[in-house]
């Protein structure tokens, strides 16, 4: 029998609340959190709108150490030491007092593209004032792993420090890769999700290129429809979201309170184009149904999918022609959500703050709106257009995060 995982922590930043509660308000609430862009260099482009975090990191960190940080590295502490809190861990305790063994601690924080802003400021400052301009910190600031680097520091992780990067699939796969490692026996606690925060004119630029961005400018708010027959692409945004998770065992030894079980994951690929899904969804039918075996469940057990789903108008279909493939007549009985709907998509850290939100669903049995749903498509299954209340018994549910590449990646997380 393969050990039971469990969420014991939870922590995030993002566009719609500074820490876990008022994230989780703001979602069942229906609040979004796509705002017009205010820096100069935002005229410039066709998309003037996204969704940065509500809360600056410089407001909760040590304006030192805040500085020797990428802003995505910012974000991902904040989360963290937010988790590490409310799983009942102390900063700098050893073992002996209350604090888990270090060489049991691992760490998995994914991103999709690092430390971006630091790479392109530096560069800048390369050309327009010479080398010696350039940070002597800007290497670990900029490398992915640098966010991971610096949980992993904070809180004595000795077991190993990991950085997934699958593009938009980032987040889901590192805590995929933490249910691993505690199976594996590799660590008995493990601290796991995304960061990002590249809100910056190049990748702005760059997604605008493909086409993948809405453009509705005027209206911010409303920007964001998945399934909405009018969307017109997705909305950046950043954040991030951790989990920490625990061998059952260890959560029962030490009276921790648990949210929920890491039930299970799926990890799969398309193999069929770098950006776009494959149109029937097989990849992602499959990692469901993966993810489904390895946590015990059949898709009766199924109740809530917080689903991938962007905004773009290939993306959304793809997926749920998946979802109604992998669950087939129990698809009847899902309810869906895209709380991108109001955070917007935040590429590495969307899967983590998206498991936050599936976790909080099966907690509170309440499921967050879709906002700006007005003409939707027909796929099907029931989407929540209104907070839609989950109902009593144990029940499981479904978060799904697909990547550029053709990264499919599904967890399972069961009610505790």
């Amino acid at each position: 029998m393969s050990t039971r995982v469990v969420v014991t922590g939870l922590g995030t930043t993002s566009p719609v609340g500074g820490d876990v509660a008022s994230t989780w308000t703001a979602l069942v609430g229906g609040v979004s959190g796509v705002r017009p862009l205010t820096h100069d260099w935002a005229e410039q482009l066709g998309t003037k709108i996204a969704a940065e975090v509500a809360v600056d990191p410089s407001e909760v960190l040590d304006r030192v150490k805040a500085r020797r940080l990428d802003r995505s590295g910012q974000l991902a502490l904040v989360a963290a030491l937010e988790a590490w809190a409310d799983a009942g861990f102390s900063v700098g305790t050893d073992e002996g007092t209350d604090g888990p063994d270090p060489l049991r601690i691992g760490v998995a924080m994914a991103s999709g593209i690092g430390g971006v802003t630091t790479l392109l400021s530096n560069y800048d400052a390369l050309k327009e004032k010479g080398p010696r301009r350039v940070s002597p910190l800007a290497i670990p600031m900029l490398m992915p792993n640098g966010p991971a680097a610096a949980i992993g520091l904070t809180i004595g992780a000795k077991a190993a420090v990991h950085t997934p990067v699958s593009a938009c699939a980032s987040g889901n796969e590192a805590i995929a890769l933490g249910i691993d490692q505690i199976r594996l026996g590799r660590a008995d606690v493990m601290v796991v999700g995304g960061t990002e925060a590249a809100v910056h004119p190049l990748p702005l630029a760059a997604f605008g290129q493909m086409m993948a961005l809405s453009k509705r400018n005027d209206e911010p708010e409303r920007a964001s429809r998945p399934w909405d027959k009018g969307r017109d692409g997705f909305v950046l945004g950043e954040g991030a979201a951790v989990l920490v998770l625990e061998s059952e065992e260890h959560a029962r030894a030490r009276g921790a309170t648990v949210y929920a079980e890491a039930a299970g994951a799926g990890i799969t690929a398309d193999s069929h184009d770098i950006a776009q899904p494959d149109p029937e969804g097989l990849g992602a039918t499959r990692a469901m149904e993966m993810a489904l075996r390895e946590g015990g469940l059949s898709a009766s057990d199924i109740h809530h999918v917080n689903a991938h789903a962007t905004s773009t108008p290939q993306g959304d279909v793809a997926e749920a022609k998946a979802i109604r493939a992998a669950l087939g007549a129990a698809a009847d009985q899902v309810v869906l959500t895209s709380t991108k709907s109001m955070t917007g998509h935040l590429l590495g850290a969307a899967g983590a703050l998206e498991s936050v939100a599936t976790i909080l669903a099966l907690r509170d049995r309440v499921v967050p709106p879709t906002i700006n749903l007005e003409d939707p498509e027909d796929i099907g299954i029931q989407i929540a257009r209104g907070k839609h209340q989950l109902p009593d018994g144990q029940l499981a549910a479904l978060n799904n995060s697909f990547g550029f590449g053709g990264h499919n990646v599904a967890l399972a997380f069961r009610s505790a």
